[in-house]
């Protein structure tokens, strides 16, 4: 027997594929309007995500300080006036050193890159294509732009670029406004909107404040281990520039996965330029060992709890973000698949259907055996 297409089931089919098609050709419309209209308020939304985060790393002492007692305005005043000296003392003591090394770390990657070069084209590889020749040409290209503007915006982009300085000053000033008045935002979000909105977009807002601020909180505290056992570890090599190493190494973990991989390979490449092949070896052991233990000791016990994204999730986020911003996309990648997440899990949550308990003569007919 043979079975016939049913002409009302492939119509019905027909339209519901084609009303889905326009649902999501709004949503996409409506994404990229949202985006076009971000672009247009960058000079004002970069300050506050830039306060956001800081207020995510300022606000368990804040929170200390509040709960023995002080004054919202006096503790966000004493916790931001201490945030303001260790980033000059940071500024002061690290900084200005990596930004007069900056110049010879980014010559030590290209010469690094050559030398990797020159391997390839000899014994036992022999490879000679001029294909390949042209990838590393490229490599070594990008190295140079993107390691030095890399290198550039985050050691003298805020004391040297006036539009830096001005999102410093509005970042710090929104930084204390969410310090002294943050617990009263989402009470007064839930008085300004309608119906349900009043209940669903703070709930949001607070799941999505706890993840960023587990997200921030983790990955400085990772990247502040991985900088000390790294740079101890270069250190006792004797391999050079171990302070802006270090420094590129605490930047580089707020981008997982590339990040490490990223600052890895120029660790290794400075060793194998000015210390041959058997310390860079080395080098690439110790990051090898450092990585491991990030992933299976750091993480699991300085982050309490997870992302909810898996590994791939965050490679693409991160790769997409770069592609379309740059180093901040690269950064903000997966704060913001983060927050999705959230959104996406509080919408299913909402949209599950109650199960239906069976009634008692179910469970009775149920219970009996046939």
């Amino acid at each position: 027997m043979t079975a016939t297409l049913s002409s009302t089931r492939a119509r019905a089919a027909l339209r519901t594929t084609a009303r889905a098609s326009a649902e999501l050709l709004l949503i996409f419309l409506m994404l990229a309007v949202t985006l076009w209209i971000l672009g247009r308020m960058w000079s004002v939304v970069w300050p506050l995500v830039v306060g956001l985060l800081l207020t995510t790393l300022t606000w368990p002492p804040t929170r200390f300080l509040r709960r023995r007692g002080w004054k919202p305005a006096l503790a966000a005043s004493a916790v931001t006036v201490l945030f303001l000296l260790v980033a000059l003392g940071v500024v002061a003591l690290i900084a200005v050193p990596v930004a007069s090394q900056s110049g010879e770390l980014t010559d030590g990657v290209v010469e690094g890159i050559q030398k990797l070069r020159e391997w390839a084209a000899g014994p036992p590889l022999n490879i000679g294509d001029a294909q390949i020749n042209k990838a590393f040409d490229t490599a070594v290209s990008r190295a140079q732009d993107g390691l030095g503007s890399m290198v550039g915006a985050v050691v003298t982009g805020v004391s040297t670029v006036v539009n830096g300085l001005v999102t410093a000053v509005l970042a710090l000033f929104l930084m204390f406004f969410f310090l002294k008045d943050g617990p009263r935002f989402l009470p007064w979000l839930a008085h300004q909107l309608p119906g349900r909105l009043a209940t669903d977009v703070p709930a949001v807002a607070a799941r999505g404040w706890d993840t960023l601020g587990a997200f921030v909180r983790s990955q400085a505290a990772v990247g502040l281990l991985d900088a000390v056992l790294i740079g101890l570890g270069l250190w006792a090599v004797g391999v050079p520039l171990v302070l802006p190493l270090a420094v590129l190494t605490f930047v580089t973990a707020f981008v997982p996965i590339i990040g490490a991989l990223f600052a890895g390979l120029v660790a290794v490449l400075i060793a194998l330029v000015s210390n041959g092949l058997t310390d860079a070896l080395i080098v690439l052991a110790i990051i090898i060992v450092v990585q491991q233990l990030e992933g299976n000791v750091f993480q699991p016990m300085i982050q309490s709890r997870g992302l909810g994204l898996h590994a791939a999730v965050i490679l693409l986020a991160v790769t997409l973000g770069g592609s379309l911003a740059g180093i901040v996309g690269s950064l903000l990648a997966v704060p913001i698949a983060a927050l999705i997440a959230v959104v996406w899990n509080y919408v299913r949550e909402q949209l599950r259907e109650p199960s239906h308990p069976r009634t008692d003569e179910s469970d009775a007919g149920a219970a009996v055996p046939s």
